[in-house]
C-alpha cells in the first residue's frame, strides 16, 4: 500500500506528487485519459493538436519564474514567439509579457513532474471514507483503494461533495464560484494571417490562438483554438453538450468577423466545455492540511485563476505536510 494518494494530474496534483515522491511512495489517479488537467493537450492526430485549456504560462512570482527557467533549460518548455494582438480595451496589457509553452503541449509540465510517479488514468473518484485511520476510496469503475494519506486537487464544487464532512476548516463553506469556459478547436485551409494569437474585446469570444505558430508541427492547414469569455460560458455551460454545434458556430462566426480572416470552410471542429475553469477571487489561504486525519487539499482556486496559482498552492501544502 502506497503512503500517499493524489487525486488529479493538473499542475497542483503533479507538483505535490513530485514533491512527496522524494521521500514517500505516491500513487496518482485522474479521471482523464492523460495528465495535465486544464493544461491538457487535445490531439488531432499523432503529431498535431491543440492547447484547449491553458494557452500559455507567464510567471509573476520569482519562485515560479525560476522553476520555469529550469524547465526551459531542460528543453521541456520554450518561449512562444510571434505576433500577439491585444485588442481588449477594458483590460491593461502587460508589456514584455512572456508567453511560455510546452515543447510538445502545455501538459508537458505535468508529464515531466509525473514521469516517475505511478499514474492511474480513467479513474474518476466517486466517494471517500475515513475509518481506522485510513482513507477508503471508491472509483466510478468499481475499483476500491485504501491509503494512509490523501491529497485532493479537484475543483471546489467536486471537493465539497467528496469531503465536506471530513473538513472542519471554514474554507469549505466559502462561496467559491468557478468560472466556465467553452473552447472550440478548428481546422481550416491555410490563410495569409501571420498573427499568433488574439485577445479580443468581445462579449462572446475572448481568445484565439494559432497552434501552427507554436512550431510544434508542420501542417498544410491552419489549426486555431478559440476560447469564449467567462461571462458568456457561465450562461451556456450547463447545456453546452446539447447545444455544442450552435455554440461552436457562434464562436467560429465571431472569430472570422473579429480577425478579418476570410470566412472559409471549417474542415474539422471540436467543442470542449470547462465547467470549472478558474476562480478569480482567491481565498485567504493557499492550501489545506489536517494532520489528524492526513487529508490535504491544494488547487489553483485557492490562489487565483492562473496555472501558476496551482503550483504555488501545491508548494504551500508540501511545506505544511513536512512541517
Amino acid at each position: 500500500m502506497s503512503n500517499f494518494c493524489v487525486i488529479g494530474s493538473g499542475i497542483s496534483g503533479a507538483t505535490i506528487a513530485n514533491l512527496l515522491s522524494k521521500k514517500n511512495s505516491v500513487d496518482l489517479f485522474d479521471k482523464a485519459r492523460g495528465p495535465g488537467g486544464r493544461a491538457s493537450f487535445k490531439r488531432l492526430d499523432e503529431t498535431k493538436g491543440f492547447d484547449h485549456g491553458t494557452q500559455y504560462i507567464s510567471p509573476k512570482t520569482l519562485a515560479f519564474k525560476r522553476f520555469l527557467e529550469k524547465l526551459i533549460k531542460k528543453k521541456v518548455l520554450k518561449n512562444w514567439r510571434g505576433k500577439h494582438l491585444f485588442l481588449n480595451k477594458s483590460k491593461k496589457e502587460i508589456k514584455n509579457h512572456k508567453k511560455i509553452i510546452g515543447r510538445k503541449g502545455n501538459n508537458d509540465i505535468s508529464k515531466y513532474l509525473l514521469k516517475n510517479i505511478k499514474c492511474n488514468y480513467f479513474h474518476e473518484l466517486k466517494k471517500i471514507d475515513y475509518k481506522q485511520k485510513k482513507w477508503f476510496l471508491t472509483f466510478s469503475n468499481g475499483e476500491k483503494k485504501i491509503y494512509n494519506k490523501l491529497i485532493l486537487t479537484c475543483p471546489f464544487e467536486q471537493l465539497n461533495k467528496l469531503s465536506k464532512k471530513f473538513i472542519k476548516n471554514s474554507f469549505i463553506k466559502s462561496r467559491v464560484k468557478m468560472d466556465a469556459n467553452i473552447t472550440v478547436m478548428i481546422v481550416i485551409k491555410k490563410t495569409k494571417s501571420n498573427i499568433s494569437s488574439y485577445f479580443f474585446d468581445d462579449q462572446i469570444l475572448g481568445w484565439a490562438a494559432k497552434e501552427n505558430s507554436k512550431k510544434r508541427f508542420k501542417s498544410n492547414f491552419d489549426l486555431w483554438t478559440l476560447q469564449s469569455t467567462y461571462n458568456w460560458a457561465n450562461k451556456k455551460i450547463n447545456k453546452n453538450k446539447e447545444n455544442k454545434d450552435l455554440n461552436s458556430q457562434l464562436l467560429i462566426n465571431h472569430f472570422f468577423k473579429l480577425t478579418g480572416i476570410k470566412k472559409t470552410k471549417v474542415l474539422h471542429s471540436l467543442n470542449h466545455g470547462w465547467k470549472y475553469s478558474s476562480n478569480s477571487n482567491p481565498l485567504k489561504m493557499k492550501s489545506f492540511w489536517d494532520p489528524s486525519i492526513n487529508l490535504g487539499v491544494c488547487a489553483d482556486w485557492f490562489v487565483g485563476p492562473r496555472l501558476e496559482a496551482g503550483w504555488l498552492s501545491a508548494n504551500d501544502l508540501y511545506k505544511k505536510i513536512i512541517k
